[in-house]
């Protein structure tokens, strides 16, 4: 560990914190319809959208009604992205010849891709087409991006309306964030990334001859304006199988900083949305001091790993850190601070391998994704599943203190925190369910290229990474089998939409309410003991559900390895 490394780490939340006021004003006048500074250009192609969908504006939807449309909005992008992967060798814009894709992984990366977890069960330069990059997962990432952050919108709202039955329009909401919020950026993003060297170009595949003589196929393609919206919807997949350790998809240490701002910009300005919609934005403030000490110490954690290695690699006189599968060009710092925020903001467009992290350093990205990567979290779900956790703190606050309990003025009653416990547990069912089935079948169990507790790491890692909507891998399982395909995609959706309802019907329940003033009895929700009280929920639920099977592989894994360079 080393000044110039904490510096930079530094420097980033830094530069975090100083996007927030400015991207949530934008944001909140985009969602209350109010003018912006694009509205002379943007709002023609808006209203035009609007005419051809037949969308009346002054129509708002009760919670039920917007959640059926985004539920059925998404059974057309699978149909999409499906469709294109199966006749993508009748299509054009298929410059290498890529074959059609077997039913099954056309299945899981459809899925995949939907949900926002973009997970890859498949090398993007030797599997896809350009045009099944453009159409089928480009457009899905702006699309999927903006769905989460619209329900976490629509879940603002509930704690900002009273008396109300509607949380909004879904396919308002939608066009306007796609149109307003992703598209502006990513094309000044798409620029940036091709003056830093990343291809962008429907041409074919470039013919090099090396040093030795030999004939080297070099993939290109339409690379930056897949990568500037999946890194700015905290989406993954990328265009090449290596996604971010690849020098086209992460030219320069200046890209690399971008790319990780651009992961947790969106995110954490919702947390500015939020505050700004309930009149009170010291209250985002708070929830982002939350995530923040989260998010501070699992960077901690991790760098402190990565960079004093383990006791075996010092007996084998290694010294300087464990720079195994790390970007030497980047060193321990960037790709530790990366693999955490990847892990934290629900993209798995990671630029070093998870699976080469030392035991400790690697139970950080799985701590991250098994609380439901709430750390800022992907662009609207680590909103909406922060407040899921904030609804349960102000009801043990509020017992605390022997009253109803309130927060931005909404009575938090039993139906409220009964959703909220119920998103919640839906993720450890699906990736300690499956973990259990994985590793006691045969079939799973050959597809481990690791045995004992880091082989059982692995597969705990990708249950859930998919069920955290993250696309990560610890890289040492294979998971392109029919078993894994189906699984995975299985904790993918259940992990993304039975999530999402029951935070919807929670915004249904909070809008209707009155909104009643704070009292004596009322629980602070903007100070240090809010946030502490949030934590130590956070923790606490995590601990009595999660950590157990969490800590069982990194830790004995940590523990064998010192055990065998001591013994």
């Amino acid at each position: 560990m080393t000044v110039i490394g904490w510096l930079q780490i530094i420097l980033y939340c830094i530069v975090i914190v100083a996007l927030v006021k400015p991207l949530g004003w934008y944001m909140t006048r985009v969602f209350n319809g109010e003018r912006t500074f694009l509205s002379p250009v943007l709002r023609p192609v808006e209203a035009g959208i609007y005419w051809i969908g037949g969308v009346d504006e002054r129509r708002e939807q009760h919670w039920l009604t917007y959640t059926a449309a985004m539920l059925l909005f998404h059974v057309g992008g699978f149909l999409i992205i499906y469709g294109l992967m199966r006749l993508q060798a009748l299509l054009p814009f298929n410059p290498a010849g890529q074959s059609a894709v077997a039913e099954d992984l056309s299945f899981n990366t459809a899925i995949s891709f939907i949900t926002n977890t973009n997970w890859q069960n498949y090398g993007g330069e030797s599997t896809l087409s350009y045009l099944t990059q453009m159409v089928g997962l480009t457009h899905q990432n702006f699309l999927s991006a903006a769905t989460g952050i619209v329900l976490a919108v629509a879940l603002i709202r509930g704690f900002a309306r009273a008396s109300m039955r509607t949380v909004g329009n879904f396919w308002i909401d939608i066009t306007r964030c796609t149109l307003y919020v992703l598209l502006p950026i990513c094309i000044v993003y798409t620029l940036f990334l091709v003056w830093q060297g990343m291809p962008q170009t429907l041409g074919d595949y470039v013919e090099a001859a090396t040093l030795e003589g030999a004939k080297q196929t070099i993939a290109v393609g339409p690379v930056a304006s897949q990568v500037a919206i999946k890194m700015l919807g905290t989406n993954g997949g990328g265009f090449f199988n290596a996604n971010a350790a690849h020098p086209f998809e992460n030219p320069t240490a200046l890209s690399n900083f971008v790319q990780i701002i651009s992961i947790f910009a969106i995110g954490a300005a919702l947390t500015n949305v939020f505050g700004r919609m309930v009149g009170n934005q010291r209250q985002g403030w708070a929830i982002l001091a939350v995530m923040g000490v989260l998010f501070i110490a699992g960077v901690a954690i991790t760098y402190w790993a990565e960079a004093n290695s383990t006791t075996m690699m010092h007996t084998l006189g290694l010294t300087g850190g464990n720079m195994e599968g790390k970007e030497v060009r980047f060193g321990i710092v960037a790709s530790s601070l990366f693999a955490v925020i990847t892990t934290a903001a629900s993209c798995g467009a990671v630029n070093a391998m998870h699976d080469s992290f030392t035991g400790l350093g690697g139970m950080i990205p799985l701590i991250n994704m098994q609380l439901g990567e709430i750390i800022v979290g992907g662009v609207g779900a680590g909103l909406y599943g922060m407040l899921l956790f904030v609804t349960i703190s102000i009801f043990v606050a509020g017992l605390m203190v022997g009253r109803t309990p309130e927060y931005v003025g909404k009575k938090i009653e039993a139906r409220e925190v009964k959703m909220a416990m119920l998103a919640i547990l839906v993720l450890p069912l699906m990736y300690l369910g499956w973990t259990a089935v994985a590793v006691v079948l045969p079939g799973p169990v050959s597809a481990m290229n690791n045995a004992g507790p880091h082989g059982f790491t692995e597969v705990l890692y990708a249950y859930t990474s998919s069920t955290g909507n993250n696309g990560s891998a610890f890289a040492g399982l294979s998971g392109n089998t029919f078993f894994y395909n189906l699984t995975l995609a299985c904790a993918m959706f259940v992990g993304r939409f039975f999530m999402i309802i029951p935070a919807m019907a929670i915004a249904g329940s909070l809008a209707g309410k009155k909104s009643i003033p704070p009292s004596m009895g009322t629980f602070p929700t903007t100070g240090g003991l809010f946030v502490g009280l949030v934590v130590g929920v956070i923790l606490i639920i995590g601990g009595l559900t999660f950590f157990p099977a969490l800590a069982l592989g990194p830790i004995v894994e940590h523990l064998a390895m010192t055990a065998g360079a001591l013994f």
